[in-house]
């Protein structure tokens, strides 16, 4: 009786038309906080991002920067510490109970970058999981599964088992099945990141193609060669400036704040009078001073050269002028080595911001 009634369960076709309403983005504000060994972390700090119906967004980053984070927060896997996001007419944060488990199930589908296939099941039966968890019966949950996986290129793959097949077959196993309840939006973490040349080339297709068929794809990723794939592009690392620009001095009364933890950096910083102090905000509000720089020091080295954000705060411990200058002409005015720069900084493990 259970699998007559559940045959009737409505099924979407693979090629079913997107409601584009219903796959519109908005991110307002959006603030992100963990603790890292007793310190505060917060990779994203007022994010903002709108997306629509056929757009493919690529977040661009190093690793560290929150991409996998943030796709947590609009999964509705992570609860963030400020902001709203709006799929479609649903407001994800705050959502609970079995509101939540519908928003998961049905309104995004996941693509994890280590693939989470069941290696047990056979690739239909990986697919099939997310339907049959929704009550639909086995054959309806079967013929889905093999609609989509010969939608992805894998209708004579139907019966393997994940280890007899290559990373960039488990890959399109994993797009299937997050195709599986045809959601509007789809999430993909890192999904070139175990694949060779050839096998990006069927991913990289696949994607733009759910994009095209009306759906928005957001795909987190360090790999510059989607950066074409996209129709709108996030770089969520600070770019270092690479061009030469003017240095720019300033003045700090005793205690003012030149920039803060968490904060992009483009510039080093070179005491020329007073001193400035680097200290760290831990988990609990405490300060912790790492070093004061005193005149010809200079810190603030990491972030425009790795394209960080800055992971100290500099205020002056008195009256205080520095100098600020790009990485380019801090490299033609400091005659050293790269390993040397760093050595002489304040401290280039600990201390440097």
């Amino acid at each position: 009786m259970t699998e007559s009634r559940v045959d009737t369960v409505a099924t979407p076709e693979v090629d079913e038309v997107v409601d584009p309403s219903a796959a519109r983005l908005e991110v307002r504000d959006l603030t992100i906080e963990y603790s890292s060994g007793g310190y505060t972390v917060r990779p994203i700090d007022k994010f903002q991002l709108d997306a629509s119906a056929g757009e493919l967004v690529l977040l661009l980053g190093a690793s560290g920067c929150g991409k996998t984070t943030l796709l947590s927060v609009l999964a509705g896997i992570l609860t963030p510490s400020a902001g709203s996001v709006r799929v479609g007419s649903t407001q994800v944060v705050g959502l609970s109970g079995a509101a939540l488990t519908e928003y998961r199930r049905k309104h995004v589908g996941i693509v994890f970058q280590a693939f989470n296939l069941l290696p047990s099941l056979t690739a239909s039966e990986n697919v099939q999981i997310p339907l049959r968890g929704t009550g639909v019966s086995t054959r309806v949950a079967r013929e889905r599964a093999l609609a989509l996986l010969n939608r992805v290129g894998l209708a004579d793959r139907v019966e393997h088992r994940p280890g007899d097949l290559s990373g960039g077959q488990q890959q399109r196993v994993a797009i299937a099945r997050a195709l599986a309840q045809n959601p509007p939006v789809i999430l993909a973490d890192e999904p070139t990141a175990h694949l060779d040349y050839l096998q990006v080339d069927s991913v990289i297709r696949l994607l733009r193609s759910l994009a095209d068929s009306g759906r928005l794809v957001i795909v987190a990723t360090h790999d510059d060669r989607l950066v074409p794939l996209a129709d709108r592009l996030v770089n969520l690392t600070p770019r270092r400036e690479m061009e030469s620009r003017s240095p720019e001095t300033t003045e700090l009364a005793a205690g003012e704040i030149l920039f803060e933890q968490g904060d992009p950096g483009e510039l080093v910083y070179v005491v020329e009078s007073g001193t400035i102090d680097l200290v760290r905000t831990r988990e609990d509000g405490a300060e912790e001073l790492l070093i004061t720089v005193t005149p010809d020091g200079y810190f603030g080295e990491l972030a425009p050269m790795f394209g960080l954000q800055r992971a100290a705060t500099a205020r002056a411990g008195t009256a205080a002028k520095v100098t600020g200058y790009t990485m380019r002409d801090f490299r033609a005015r400091h005659s050293g080595t790269v390993g040397e720069l760093l050595s002489g900084a304040v401290d280039a493990t600990e201390g440097d911001a």
